[in-house]
């Protein structure tokens, strides 16, 4: 439990200065393209510590670094709160990205390890509420917070939850020798590359659309360097017979499939989360607490949904429950994809509903279908790839849809502009009456204006939700093309053969 509240508050944090970003940003004396670094550098972080996990672990033990990196995390948490400029908030922001990277393969990894088999998928439907619900959550808490209190309190909230997992894990992991020796034998090569690889596709991801993707320089040596330090990775860890990630757990058929499906998952979790914000904000003029509203309604129906997906899986295979999951956030997605002016909170609303029912057969079965194959001693590996697989997908996801969004809306607009011309009567209809209105000729072509790129927008926002759903579609196929679990694991609910 205490494992799994610390990868609760890990992605947790991801997304809940979201809602506060402007806010941190008046109080830091940034820019909107400068205040992005907050949440990027905590990405950039979060997704090179997430691989190194498995190392860590074995050398000093899942005791000793989880209650350190627990215990770093608070007081990165609390040195974020006290920043006094941009340059601090972003190595104080890294720092807790840093740390709150190894409490997500660290839960996910315990569950493999230390739960017996018939309780395994109890633990991946708790697994599941770190990774589907607190991103869910964050936007709407971190909204309330910053409203209520001031934004000082999204990291102040930490500490509570913090210090009941530290003492948890104290009681709760025997202890165990620190393994100085494997620091002599370490891959160290390994290591540099994969950081050097996952953070600059991080930021190429992320920083990308703003820059224009090839067009800026800073990109481009971002990007050439990301492919060749992750070639030279993936060379080093098939030429060792210690890698630093067992890569070859790929191809295995389970785990490779559900690997692609992971990806799609990030795409659609992190995606549908990103889009569907904006989209209120910049066309139905939502607040945060507005937003968090209708972000909720796909977070807070999976806490009844979860507990019964373990149930159900003693009588429907997780294959097809996986399948049945992905199909209906596909669905939702697709259904996100008919926008138009007024379409906002109620019609979302039931959307979300969707997306909640989804959600749960997919993070409490695809774990468990993608590691019914593989040997225990590779659960670590196979940890670390799931949770970097799932979180480059939503920063692919994530920077596809703000390209595809901008894009889009200008494609739209000028094919828009092409029909509206005085010559349509309907236009000039519509000019004459918003003339009269608004009182000039001029005020009424604004308005015209002013519309035809909101009409661009809705529809380039469609493509977006269209996007998510395909990927989504994709990795229902990957989940049919999978093994059904082994007798043992399936009776059971096994994560492990």
């Amino acid at each position: 439990m205490s494992a799994l509240l610390g990868a609760f508050m890990a992605v947790l944090d991801i997304q809940i200065t979201n809602a506060s970003l402007k806010d941190i940003q008046g109080a830091l004396s940034a820019t909107l393209e400068e205040g992005s670094w907050i949440s990027t550098s905590y990405l950039v972080a979060e997704i090179i510590m997430i691989p190194l996990t498995t190392w860590l672990v074995q050398v000093f033990s899942a005791r000793r670094l989880a209650v350190w990196v627990s215990s770093f995390f608070l007081v990165a948490s609390l040195l974020c709160s006290m920043a006094w400029s941009l340059e601090s908030m972003i190595v104080f922001r890294a720092f807790q990205g840093l740390t709150g990277g190894a409490l997500i393969p660290l839960a996910f990894t315990l569950i493999l390890i230390k739960l017996p088999e018939h309780h395994r998928a109890k633990g991946m439907a708790m697994f599941a509420v770190t990774a589907t619900f607190a991103p869910a959550i964050g936007p709407t808490l971190g909204g309330w917070l910053t409203e209520n209190f001031g934004w000082e309190y999204i990291f102040y909230i930490n500490v509570p939850p913090g210090l009941l997992m530290i003492a948890g894990l104290l009681y709760g992991l025997e202890k165990k020798a620190t393994q100085w020796h494997m620091l002599n034998t370490a891959d160290y090569a390994g290591i540099l590359t994969m950081a050097m690889g996952l953070g600059c596709l991080q930021v190429f991801l992320e920083e990308g659309h703003r820059n224009n993707w090839l067009e800026s320089n800073l990109i481009v040596v971002l990007g050439a360097t990301a492919a060749i330090s992750l070639i030279l990775f993936v060379i080093l860890q098939f030429s060792r017979d210690n890698p630093l990630l067992n890569l070859r757990i790929l191809g295995n058929r389970n785990f490779g499939l559900c690997s692609i499906s992971s990806v799609g998952l990030g795409i659609g979790l992190y995606g549908s989360v990103y889009a569907l914000p904006l989209y209120l904000a910049q066309i139905q003029g939502y607040n945060a607490m507005q937003i968090g509203e209708v972000i909720m309604w796909m977070g807070a129906p999976q806490l009844l949904i979860i507990p019964l997906v373990p149930k159900i899986m003693k009588y429907i295979s997780p294959k097809w429950l996986c399948a049945f999951g992905f199909a209906m956030f596909g669905i939702a997605n697709f259904a996100s994809g008919v926008l138009n002016p007024d379409f906002a909170g109620d019609q979302l609303n039931q959307i979300q509903l969707l997306r909640a029912l989804g959600l749960p057969f997919v993070m409490v079965t695809l774990s468990l279908i993608a590691t019914a194959y593989l040997r225990v001693e590779d659960a670590g590996s196979a940890s670390s790839l799931f949770n970097v697989l799932r979180n480059l997908g939503g920063a692919i996801g994530i920077a596809l849809i703000a390209t595809l969004i901008d894009s889009r809306a200008k494609t739209y607009f000028d094919y828009l502009r092409e029909a509206l011309v005085p010559s349509n009567p309907q236009v000039a209809e519509r000019l004459q009456l918003w003339s009269e209105t608004l009182g000039s000729q001029q005020a009424a072509l604004g308005k015209l204006s002013e519309m035809t790129h909101q009409q661009a927008s809705i529809m380039a926002y469609n493509d977006a939700f269209h996007f998510i759903g395909i990927a989504l579609g994709i990795s229902m196929l990957a989940v049919f093309f999978s093994r059904q679990l082994p007798a043992t694991a399936s009776n059971a609910s096994s994560a492990a053969h």
